[in-house]
């Protein structure tokens, strides 16, 4: 699917780019290459680029493939209009490492092709320099991509940038080695898919809840582990199965609104929850602790929201 998300992701950006909630987006951060390539440009007449992102991607010979899915999503008029848009695109030996068959399948499946290309583009016109200070950047796709310096690269999600501030008459092209998918699978979903959040996943069938963590959101969800379930005294859980009132308080107390990450988290004291309550957020030499649950895993991505690993379940006040 990464071939196919590549073609997807520039087809789809560009359309949604041309939208208003692109705009809204502007702030957000796009991929990066090497430092010590950040300062490689291309531009279509002396200093001004001349081009769009459209025909600059035609232009450069390497992006046949993403220009072919564009095409096939009808996005050229999109992403040749006013913008500015951010795109991170995918070459075309990125679209070689997918599965067979995975190209050609997205090209047959518009909605899916819409989720990967938007996900590619970032609204406004972010430039290498602006990406290297972001740890992540909102995408017209709504979600996340997380942006991270190793080893003198930079990484938007598992891909690398390879080369850096392609200018254009209507933004910017950051050249990547891999596509980059958007998560498929929601809260409850994902929480199913990982097996280690089974008893999470129980409490949130018997109080009703399911429908509303599938919802569209985004919420941040601090799950705590079956082994955290386990801490609790015998009989506690079984207890709370059969209290639906107390199980629901319990559970919304893990549940605050929006999509928190864990760059956002560590510059924050306190949160509100859906519950109504308010839980107490310290990060300290020794890790990020919820009130007394210490995070163990964060960022861990859905379709409408963010979920951290919690390694204790909380509790509200009127049950401490």
């Amino acid at each position: 699917m990464n071939a196919r998300h590549l073609i997807t992701a520039a087809a789809i950006g560009l359309l949604t780019i041309g939208s208003a909630s692109i705009a809204t987006a502007s702030n957000c951060g796009s991929s990066h290459a090497k430092t010590s390539e950040s300062k490689s440009t291309m531009t279509m007449a002396g200093t001004t680029a001349d081009a769009n992102i459209v025909e600059t991607a035609v232009a450069a010979g390497s992006f046949n493939t993403l220009v072919a899915a564009v095409k096939a999503a009808g996005l050229v008029e999109t992403l040749s209009g006013e913008g500015p848009f951010t795109v991170f695109a995918p070459t075309d030996a990125a679209f070689d490492k997918l599965p067979d068959g995975t190209v050609e399948a997205l090209l047959n499946d518009k909605e899916k092709l819409t989720s990967i290309l938007t996900y590619h583009v970032v609204a406004g016109d972010v430039r290498a320099a602006d990406v290297v200070k972001m740890k992540s950047a909102q995408t017209v796709n709504g979600q996340y991509v997380s942006i991270a310096a190793k080893s003198g690269n930079v990484m938007i999600d598992n891909a690398t940038v390879v080369k850096t501030d392609i200018e254009t008459s209507n933004g910017v092209i950051h050249v990547i080695d891999e596509v980059i998918l958007p998560a498929e699978d929601d809260i409850v979903e994902t929480a199913m898919n990982a097996g280690s959040f089974n008893t999470l996943v129980t409490a949130v069938k018997a109080a009703g809840l399911v429908e509303t963590l599938q919802g569209e959101g985004p919420f941040t969800v601090f799950a705590p582990t079956d082994a955290a379930f386990a801490k609790l005294p015998d009989g506690t859980l079984e207890s709370l199965l059969n209290d639906k009132a107390a199980l629901t308080q319990i559970l919304t107390y893990h549940v605050v609104p929006g999509r928190v990450l864990a760059s956002d988290v560590v510059n924050i004291n306190t949160a509100e929850t859906a519950n109504g309550q308010t839980l107490s957020i310290d990060a300290g030499n020794g890790g990020v602790t919820i009130n007394d649950a210490k995070i163990v895993q964060t960022d861990i991505k859905t379709s409408n929201g963010v979920i951290h690993v919690i390694d204790a379940v909380l509790l509200p006040s009127e049950r401490m």
